[in-house]
Parts: structure tokens; C-alpha cells; sequence
């Protein structure tokens, strides 16, 4: 459907179609005129349909020229189209040169016939009737001349006319920006609400003609009686926009006392604009309000009050309100909103708050700053769609794990696994247990998976270690003689045959010639020097987006080292009972303050004296 033209300019613009209709039907159509060249029905560009107008591209001039006059009106599906030359210069139609507006249209009449009417005025390049969803005229419509000249010659000859059995106004086109301009400086039409029920046109002229001379008045009903409001249309602007201004400080009122009300008229799609308007700004205001201090509150259950709420929050400074949304039936939504006076108390609370389960629930608190809906919407979409980006070239990213994984080996209480945590966290971890937290290397348990049988299958890095694994099966792999004179060994012990051994320091030979006991040693001390190289600080800020067990853990991987430098014995234990019985505000000042946390130091070591005697 698609060849070389070589008349370019011999194309055609199609308006009005109907959304069903595609390149196949207009093919059909305008392809018994002449040789089609190509057809594209424009649509949008993400839902796919149609925008309702087509661009037809002919081989020559003469049967564009031939389907303009034969095609223009004809009904597709129903709906008469609209076909005129295709205009590629946008200036061209939004110029509004040569244009012309026609209103009090005869139903009756539609395009065809106001073509053929003002076509003896001059050569149109477009005409159109205003059609509503049922394909009925909307009274009006838009003739387009060639030139100037021509749309002056229409409005002198035609204004006035009659044209079927209605009298027609034409005048030279206004855009939509210009009449809305004009219309604040030059309205005359005010409505007038808050009427008494018995009132007539006649007491409304009355009332109102004391601002200036009136052209007309009218009182709305229906079918049950008045509707209390109506019209009054002055015959200047000043005396309009005077009546509006005076008529809330007179002394008309209805019979209830109530003052009149009366406002420029507009019409329903001028109200809408304006009320959105106003509503987007009140919107924007609010947000910029707000920002920073409303916080968003989820998992709250059914027993708590917004007192109890309040309560519990008032500690971290002056709440302005507190609210928990509930349902028609008054019950609790399970989410409400606490708005503090200054963002450093709303960060304050969202840092002690967030995940902490309040007495009596069974559930954590999710506490996090209040977005609006739009804003909330978009940060989800983003997320989601780098997620899924991520997880093409590494699957495991969709399910949270986008770093190194640790299994602690038999040494420690628990085998904790770490992933890369938000906003870029990385980095060695406290484990929690009281115990030496995990090196820079990679740890397996002996025991992880059921045997070292499986878990030879692990995938391993460099400078992996296995926990457990006897260091002489561990030389004997890397040693070319003893596996020579041992050719069982590499069948039956495949495992540790693939197993290399730790690079603390030199080349592997020297690691290889040393006791495990001094290897052990020496990976103590990088795993000690890796903690202490990690001095990126931390702030409230940072923490209020990790759950409130994320932010110990963080917190304990600063916190261990320099515990560990005070007491070396039981720096594990001590480092937990710091995080346990300390906020986490404190437990930041104890970061950069070396005589606080020495003093809590020693408190924990008598402590932990003192239950040593006991036992």
C-alpha cells in the first residue's frame, strides 16, 4: 500500500472518521477515484487508537484533486467526512487567516450543504459542522477560505441571513485564549443563586436594575418549581462587574436571611477549568506545607486510638494533628497520618518509630514521610521497572539479593545472610550474635547443605574460604608431588581438590608453607582492618529508610570495632547489649563521642563480671 510517489503535494487531510475505521476501509474507498500511493490513520502512540483523521497520499495531483470534489461528505460508517488539502505548515491553520465562525445553525444543514453555500464567496480549503457523539449538529461551524479577502466577503454578504429557516451570525474566528482574554474584560451576564422560591423574572429585573440598564432577566425552573437561581444580563460590563461586587453588602436577602449571591455566569467547561485550576494550586500549597512533617503510619491495629497515637509519638515533639482513617462503618483502616511542627521531629520519630511494635500489638510499625498518591505512583513504577531491568542480567536481584552472600561457619551462632542493602549500603556486617563478625571472605560452612559434597557445587570467588575444612586436605590439593603419589586422592576427594586456599598476604606459596593457626590469625587481622576502613558516616536521614532491625545491624558494624578497641574479650556481647538497651539516636552520639561510649563500655563489663561470678 505503500510506493513512490512522485507528486508528494498531491495529498489529502481526512477528519471526522469514526475510532473503528483503518487504512483498509479508506483504501477501499478513495482507491476507486484513483491509484492510491499510501494511507496512514494516525493513532496514539501508546494506547494505538485512532486520533480520527487519516493523511491519503495519491500519485498525482489530478486524482487528489478528483477525491476532494467527489469523496468531500461522503458518509464512512455512518459519519460524513471531512476532506480537505493537507496542510504540513502548522502556521498556516493556527494563523486563523481567512477563517470564518458561523453560528444558529438550522439543524438540517450540515457540511455539504455549508460548503455549497459559502463556496460562492471564494475557494475553501476546509469546512466543518461542530457534530456531538450522536452525530447531531452542535449549531455552529467553521468555514476556512483560501484568503482573507474571501472570509470578509462571507462575513459582509451572509451575517444575518437566513439559512434554512434560522438567522445565522458570521463573524471573523476567535480562538479559544482570545474569547476566554476578552470574555474577563468584557462579560455582561451574571448569575444570581440563593432566590426565594416565589420569585419571578419580574422580581429579579427589579431587584437587580438599580446597578444599570438590564437587557434581560430570567428565573430557572424545572418541573418542581423554581430552581433558586437565574440570570441578569446588563448591557455594560461596568454595571455588571458592579452589581457582583455590591451585592453581598446589600440588603437583599431572601425570606431566610440568607444574602444573595451573584458571580460573572460561566459556562460548565470555564466553572471546570477554574475549579481544577484552583485545585491543583491548593494541592501544590498543601504539599510544599507539609513537606517533611506529615509522616505516613501503616500496621496500626484496631485497639489503637488516635490518643493512644498521639501519646506515643508526642515524645519526639509538638504534633499538630493525628488522624487514623477508618471506613464507613467507623472501623479502622489500619493506617493514619501524625503531622509534627518541624522535619527534624517527624525524622526523630520516623528513626525510633519505624518498626518498633508498640505495646499490646502484634504487628511493626511501618513509619515513613507521607507522599502524595502521583508522586508515590511513580517512585513504584520506577523501582519496579529497574528491578525487572536488573534481573535480566542478574535474576537473583528480583528477589532482594543484589550482593555477596556470607554463611557464618560452625564459629558462629547463627549463619546470617547478607545482601547489599538500600541507597548503596555495603560492606562488612556485625553479625548480632556476639560473635566475630565475617571477614572480607567468602564463608561456607563444613556442615551447610548436609556434607562437603555438596557443597563443592557453591560457586566461589576468589580468596574463598570453607570453614571447617581440614588444612592438610587443603595443602595436599595444591601440592603437584602429593597428589602424584596419592592418584586415589583426586576421585575420592574431588571436593577438596578444587579447594584454594586464603591470600592473606604474599603469594600462595608462602600462605601454603605457614600453620593454619597463624593463617586463621592473619585473616583476623584483615577482617579487623577491613571494619575499621569503613568510616562512611552515618545520619538520621540515611537510617529512616531501613527497617528498624536494618538500622542496628548498620549501626552495630560502626559500633563493633570501636567497642572492639575498649575490650577485646567480650566486644560481641558488649556491642549487643549497647544496641538492645540504646535508641538510636544515642547510639549515633556514641559513634562520635569516645568518652560517652567508654563509660557505657565499662558499665557492660560489670555487668558481664558480675554474671560471671554468679554462675
Amino acid at each position: 500500500m505503500s510506493t513512490p510517489s512522485p507528486y508528494p503535494s498531491a495529498s489529502l487531510y481526512v477528519g471526522d472518521l469514526l475510532p473503528d475505521v483503518t487504512e483498509g476501509i479508506l483504501y477501499e474507498l478513495f482507491n476507486q477515484v484513483g491509484p492510491v500511493a499510501s494511507i496512514r490513520v494516525c493513532r496514539d502512540a501508546i494506547t494505538r487508537r485512532s486520533l480520527g483523521y487519516a493523511y491519503i497520499n495519491f500519485h498525482t495531483f489530478l486524482d487528489a484533486e478528483r477525491a476532494l470534489d467527489a469523496l468531500n461528505n461522503t458518509h464512512i460508517q455512518g459519519r460524513p467526512c471531512r476532506i480537505m488539502w493537507s496542510q504540513r505548515d502548522p502556521s498556516i491553520r493556527r494563523a486563523g487567516v481567512g477563517n470564518v465562525f458561523i453560528k444558529n445553525l438550522d439543524p438540517e444543514i450540515g457540511h455539504k450543504e455549508l460548503h455549497d453555500t459559502f463556496s460562492a464567496f471564494g475557494n475553501i480549503l476546509s469546512c466543518k459542522v461542530a457534530l456531538n457523539e450522536n452525530n447531531q449538529s452542535k449549531g455552529y461551524g467553521f468555514v476556512h477560505f483560501e484568503n482573507e479577502e474571501s472570509a470578509t466577503r462571507a462575513i459582509n454578504k451572509a451575517n444575518g441571513k437566513l439559512m434554512g429557516t434560522k438567522q445565522v451570525y458570521v463573524g471573523p474566528f476567535i480562538s479559544q485564549k482570545e474569547r476566554s482574554r476578552n470574555q474577563e474584560s468584557m462579560w455582561t451576564n451574571v448569575y444570581v443563586k440563593n432566590l426565594d422560591k416565589d420569585w419571578t423574572d419580574k422580581e429579579l429585573y427589579e431587584a437587580f436594575q438599580r446597578w444599570g440598564p438590564i437587557t434581560s432577566a430570567k428565573v430557572m425552573f424545572n418541573e418542581n418549581g423554581s430552581r433558586g437561581f437565574g440570570f441578569v444580563n446588563f448591557a455594560e460590563h461596568e454595571n455588571a462587574a458592579q452589581a457582583v461586587r455590591d451585592t453581598e453588602k446589600s440588603e437583599l436577602r431572601n425570606k431566610d436571611g440568607v444574602p444573595l449571591y451573584a458571580c460573572r455566569a460561566q459556562k460548565k467547561s470555564e466553572r471546570y477549568y477554574e475549579l481544577n485550576r484552583k485545585f491543583e494550586q491548593f494541592k501544590i500549597e498543601r504539599i510544599t506545607k507539609y513537606q517533611g512533617i506529615n509522616l505516613y503510619i501503616k500496621n496500626i491495629e484496631d485497639e489503637i486510638t488516635e490518643n493512644r497515637l498521639r501519646s506515643e509519638f508526642s515524645r519526639f515533639g509538638e504534633i499538630s494533628s493525628v488522624k487514623i482513617m477508618v471506613d464507613e462503618k467507623r472501623n479502622s483502616k489500619g493506617f493514619g497520618f501524625v503531622c509534627f511542627s518541624t522535619p527534624e521531629e517527624a525524622q526523630r520519630a520516623i528513626v525510633e518509630m519505624n518498626g518498633r511494635t508498640l505495646a499490646g500489638c502484634t504487628k511493626p510499625l511501618y513509619v515513613a514521610l507521607h507522599e502524595p498518591r502521583d508522586i508515590r505512583r511513580q517512585k513504584l513504577a520506577t523501582q519496579y521497572a529497574a528491578r525487572i531491568k536488573s534481573s535480566i542480567h542478574h535474576p537473583g536481584a528480583l528477589y532482594g539479593h543484589s550482593g555477596p552472600m556470607y554463611f557464618g561457619g560452625p564459629g558462629l551462632s547463627q549463619n546470617f545472610v547478607y545482601a547489599t542493602g538500600p541507597s548503596g549500603i555495603s560492606g562488612t556486617r556485625w553479625s548480632g550474635s556476639g560473635q566475630m563478625p565475617p571477614g572480607p571472605q567468602n564463608f561456607v560452612s563444613q556442615n551447610f547443605g548436609g556434607s562437603n559434597r555438596q557443597a563443592r557445587n557453591i560457586p566461589r570467588g576468589p580468596g574463598m574460604y570453607i570453614s571447617g575444612a581440614p588444612q592438610q586436605q587443603t595443602r595436599r590439593a595444591n601440592n603437584p608431588q602429593e597428589k602424584r603419589q596419592n592418584p586415589q586422592s583426586g576421585s575420592q576427594r574431588s571436593s577438596p581438590a578444587k579447594i584454594e586456599p586464603v591470600q592473606v598476604g604474599g603469594s600462595s606459596e608462602e600462605s601454603q608453607d605457614k600453620p593454619a593457626d597463624e593463617v586463621i590469625s592473619q585473616e583476623n587481622q584483615v577482617r579487623q582492618s577491613s571494619l575499621e576502613e569503613d568510616d562512611t558516616p552515618l545520619s538520621l536521614d540515611q537510617l529512616s529508610l531501613l527497617q528498624h532491625e536494618q538500622q542496628k545491624l548498620l549501626i552495630g558494624e560502626k559500633l563493633y570495632p570501636l567497642v572492639l578497641k575498649k575490650e577485646f574479650k567480650w566486644a560481641g556481647k558488649i556491642t549487643g547489649m549497647l544496641l538492645e538497651s540504646t535508641n538510636v539516636a544515642d547510639l549515633l552520639s556514641l559513634l562520635s563521642d569516645d568518652v560517652a561510649l567508654s563509660e557505657k563500655v565499662q558499665v557492660a563489663i560489670g555487668t558481664l563480671n558480675a554474671n560471671s561470678a554468679k554462675k
